[in-house]
């Protein structure tokens, strides 16, 4: 798909290395679960239809699982008419638009490609932004889309999931039952156990430190598609903190999306803690907005 986007070279060089390593691990893990479960057809199975089902369903589940609901212009003027204009400077589809009635200030784009892409925002965003500080969280969002992002993070993602959903499908599935097998189920459910931690952790690793460049680069994207990195950056301090002031029971339900949302939804992190983020720490994200406000110069480029 051609867009306006500028080109980012470094995030395409990530994405493929951080896929094609994923997809070594893919391999691997299928490989060991077709040798301890003894079933080619049954792993093949189950690793097709989960990975259809994340990819080809996660807009759906996203809007679902964020109570957010599609609204037309006529709901949403100002709104579309944001969308609308970014649209057209970036010179491509526009998605399908979404409010989340949370108070939780935040957004998120989600779909396999820009022609099936949902770009959300909460009620709680549109009420503390102004509109051209909503500009800047809506081109970081569309920057998302024009990258493919989505379709690469979810994919990504499906890996860890599918370690996780294993070890319960171990449980349930009656695999490991059954008289005169005691010791050597143990044996198999442990091996499914110890492979499946390990897929999941190496997937976690690669798919935060991609997913924490990839903000980086859409904070770029959107700054340059509307040469305001300044509102973006008041923007990001805005719903930064009073992300912070949110009890902590209304972030739960949304954090499982961390990696969908413009700004996560937690609190600062210990220096651990963010080794492990999903996003960049905010003073990251403000200084290279800074950077880009100089490279830019002029009227409106100035960080707050």
């Amino acid at each position: 798909m051609r867009n306006r986007f500028e080109p980012d070279r470094q995030l395409t060089a990530r994405m493929a290395v951080t896929m094609f390593l994923l997809g070594l691990v893919y391999v691997a893990f299928i490989a060991a679960l077709i040798v301890l479960l003894k079933s080619t057809v049954l792993v093949l199975v189950i690793a097709a239809a989960l990975l259809g089902a994340q990819y080809w369903y996660s807009d759906r589940v996203a809007l679902y699982a964020m109570h957010g609901q599609l609204v037309t212009p006529e709901e949403q003027p100002e709104l579309h008419g944001v969308i609308d204009r970014l649209c057209a400077t970036a010179d491509m589809p526009k998605p399908r638009v979404a409010v989340s009635h949370m108070d939780l200030p935040n957004a998120f784009a989600t779909g396999r490609n820009a022609d099936h892409a949902v770009v959300c925002v909460t009620t709680g965003l549109q009420r503390r932004l102004t509109v051209e500080e909503l500009e800047g969280v809506l081109a970081h969002e569309l920057s998302h889309v024009a990258h493919r992002d989505v379709a690469v993070i979810t994919i990504a993602s499906f890996l860890g999931v599918m370690a996780g959903l294993t070890v319960r499908f171990a449980f349930y599935s009656g695999l490991f039952g059954g008289r005169g097998r005691d010791q050597n189920t143990a044996v198999v459910f442990m091996a499914v156990m110890a492979v499946s931690a390990l897929v999941y952790a190496i997937s976690f690793l690669l798919i935060r430190t991609l997913s924490r460049y990839r903000e980086l680069a859409a904070d770029r994207a959107g700054a340059m598609l509307t040469g305001k990195p300044s509102a973006l950056a008041s923007a990001l301090t805005k719903v930064s903190g009073d992300i912070a002031r949110i009890p902590t029971q209304d972030l739960r339900t949304a954090q499982a999306f961390n990696a969908f949302f413009f700004t996560p939804a937690s609190g600062p992190g210990t220096v651990v803690a963010n080794l492990f983020a999903t996003h960049p720490t905010l003073e990251r994200r403000l200084d290279a907005l800074a950077a880009i406000a100089a490279e830019l110069g002029g009227p409106g480029s100035e960080t707050p």
